[in-house]
């Protein structure tokens, strides 16, 4: 769902996105249409001619130009230690940014100092139209800040909340990790351990609400020992794992807060003996190339990173057309996610013997 955060002024002009929701269409089918692109069917002109009359709209010459500018340049800046997760944020983004026909720069930034973060983005909005952050650094108060400040349309991807100084475009990770411990106890497991991400993270906090509240509608009382710290890594993940699965109760299941964790735990499983999912059920989040490059491939969340980062570029370029900082929309835009059963997961072998 899309929740907008200003709303459209009285006698405004209608904008080129209005125009292709009251077609039907997208926004580049209508920019095709308006500049006379004949690589367009005549039933779709059509649509898009008759929103055109309808909400009385007038190309902006400015702002089309400003769009179609072949030396149009936005940013996405990366400090994500995952690089499953990384290809297919900048896969997601390169084909927007082609689509769009903006130069797309991908830069990595250190997170560790906050004041080299700040002048950083204070460079970066002299440079670029827009800016794309992932986690961590679309949480970074200091970068929002800045790049806030200086009126630069600016998108944060996965973000675990909405913001009120600049667009989001993420899924329910409260919901979605909700669902798979949900899914994890109607199989019969009860003892499942959890492996948090980084707690920098937003997402990272409301998926272990998300795994605490379906534990809570299933009567069973939260063990904080059967929770360990990670960090997205998969160095992190062996070490949660290993902790996990030398206690005197170990977990019949655990739910890694992403893939590369998840596909650590497996590889710990497989040192000590355990057969996954005879013995072992692991579950990730993202779906990842991770989830599908171990075996048994992961059980996981699929949030839809290449899709949300091409949907962050079109975000972008709403607010770039605007160019007024007045009228600019900030859009908290949530889409959906899905639950990926593979091979990683059976009933605990407890569940089983009752079967």
């Amino acid at each position: 769902m899309n929740q907008k955060k200003s709303v459209r002024r009285r006698g405004r002009a209608a904008t080129i996105h209005e125009v292709a929701r009251h077609a039907g269409v997208s926004p580049m089918t209508v920019s095709r249409v308006v500049n006379g692109n004949s690589n367009v069917r005549p039933a779709t002109r059509d649509l898009v001619m008759r929103a055109v009359r309808e909400l009385n709209y007038t190309p902006n010459p400015a702002a089309r130009q400003l769009a179609a500018a072949p030396g149009m340049r936005i940013a996405l800046i990366f400090t994500n230690p995952s690089t499953a997760y990384l290809s297919e944020l900048v896969v997601g983004a390169l084909r927007g940014a082609s689509r769009a026909a903006v130069q797309l720069v991908v830069e990595a930034w250190d997170p560790s100092d906050v004041e080299a973060e700040r002048t950083a983005a204070r460079a970066l909005a002299r440079s670029v139209a827009g800016v794309i952050l992932p986690p961590p650094l679309g949480e970074s108060e200091a970068v929002v800040s800045e790049l806030a400040e200086a009126g630069v349309p600016t998108v944060a991807i996965a973000s675990g909340r909405s913001r009120d100084e600049i667009s989001c475009v993420r899924i329910d990770d409260y919901r979605a990790s909700h669902e798979m411990t949900a899914y994890l106890l109607s199989l019969g497991h009860r003892r499942i351990g959890f492996i948090q991400g980084d707690p920098n993270q937003t997402a990272s906090g409301r998926r272990l609400e998300g795994y605490r509240s379906a534990l809570d509608a299933a009567g069973i009382a939260f063990d904080p020992k059967l929770v360990e710290q990670g960090y997205f890594t998969y160095r992190s993940g062996l070490e949660a794992a290993e902790r996990l699965l030398a206690r005197r109760y170990a977990p019949t299941a655990i739910f890694a807060s992403n893939d590369d964790m998840a596909a650590a735990a497996v590889s710990v499983a497989h040192r000590r003996g355990l057969d996954v999912p005879r013995d072992l059920s692991v579950v990730g989040f993202d779906d990842s190339s991770a989830a599908t490059t171990v075996w048994p491939e992961l059980t996981t969340i699929r949030q839809p990173i290449a899709s949300m980062a091409d949907s962050a570029i079109d975000t972008l370029l709403r607010g770039i057309r605007r160019g007024d900082r007045e009228t600019r929309l900030v859009v908290d835009h949530v889409v959906a996610h899905e639950l990926v059963r593979r091979d990683s997961v059976a009933p605990p072998a407890q569940a089983r013997k009752k079967r």
